[in-house]
């Protein structure tokens, strides 16, 4: 036989308090002496209780959801690019030790800007992240005019400031020259990743201040963060600089183009080039030979989104700019 669902007049009566005591204990609020609240949380815990979510909502005005949007293309998203399923599982592994609910979508079209812009402005999360940012997106903007809380993965481009948590990419792209040039490399090149997007611009910005360090003149060619592009830009450098002896690629997707494309030159990685990444995607480990990568910190970018969010959202100040360290991984291709 089934027992009754506990209601919140057992709750009540097990607790010894009034109906409306429970109520405000379980929806968060702080008008209640604590014996009286010990009370109520040992009752639910031993009934079983569990609240109305929809009758919570409409008293606390919070739904206990947040969203992560991604403005990318879904093929992008799911592909071997580990940045986007490590961000998913920090910010996942935050919000369920909140006992919060993550809401994942995607924005790469306007369409789907709007459709998002909606979803919010009806209250039907209590925040937003956003990760993997390009250009100037009037998306986080839009969002921080309706009231609603948002943190950034990495800076806005243009003048909207929001609070963002990112990673020394110029820091740890300058790192990396530094260690080309201080191996015996001359001829340093660049594989840059898209300019539209911040991670793009300050890795290319620190391979240019080591360089310039140096007294060296950069050589640049541009890709888009997969495979494909990084083979292609590769074949491009090796036609405008045939001499070059290292390149430093702007993410460890297109370092794995690189290499392809070394290898189809007949150029010996690393006795001819030397070849360093960045992320230190799962990928890089296997590669022939190991690829040398900077690593950043992925699932723990989208933990402390997460919990700058949350801070955000229940009314906390915070900083406005969380920058997390990277380090150089040394392995066979430098």
């Amino acid at each position: 036989m089934n027992r009754p669902r506990p209601t919140l007049e057992s709750v009540a009566l097990h607790a010894g308090v009034s109906r409306a005591t429970v109520s405000r204990v379980v929806n968060g609020s702080t008008r209640v002496a604590e014996d009286s609240r010990a009370a109520v949380l040992r009752a639910v815990e031993e009934l079983g209780y569990v609240p109305n979510q929809a009758a919570r909502s409409l008293v606390t005005q919070r739904t206990d959801s947040f969203a992560l949007v991604l403005p990318e293309e879904p093929g992008r998203v799911f592909s071997d690019d580990q940045f986007f399923p490590g961000v998913v599982r920090g910010v996942g592994q935050e919000l369920e030790e909140a006992d919060k609910q993550l809401v994942l979508m995607m924005a790469r079209s306007p369409a789907g800007r709007d459709r998002i812009e909606r979803f919010a402005q009806a209250r039907h999360v209590d925040g937003v992240m956003v990760a993997s940012v390009h250009g100037a997106d009037p998306l986080p903007a839009a969002l921080a005019r309706m009231g609603i809380p948002v943190v950034c993965n990495e800076r806005l481009l243009g003048s909207t400031a929001l609070p963002y948590v990112g990673v020394d990419n110029a820091g740890g792209a300058a790192l990396a020259v530094r260690h080309l040039l201080g191996s015996g490399r001359t001829r340093v090149v660049t594989v840059a990743g898209p300019q539209d997007m911040v991670a793009g611009i300050d890795r290319l910005t620190g391979y240019r201040t080591a360089l310039k360090e140096a007294g060296r003149e950069p050589v640049v060619a541009a890709g888009d963060f997969t495979q494909e592009s990084g083979a292609v830009a590769m074949r491009e450098l090796l036609g405008r600089e045939p001499e070059l002896d290292a390149v430093f690629v702007a993410s460890d997707l297109m370092g794995l183009g690189v290499l392809r494309a070394l290898r189809q030159a007949g150029r010996r990685v690393p006795e001819d080039v030397a070849v360093v990444g960045f992320d230190d995607v799962q990928a890089a480990r296997y590669a022939d030979p190991p690829l040398t990568t900077v690593r950043q910190p992925i699932a723990e970018i989208g933990r402390r989104l997460a919990r700058q969010l949350l801070r955000l959202a229940g009314g906390e100040a915070i900083e406005p700019a969380v920058v997390l360290d990277v380090e150089l991984v040394l392995r066979g291709s430098a």
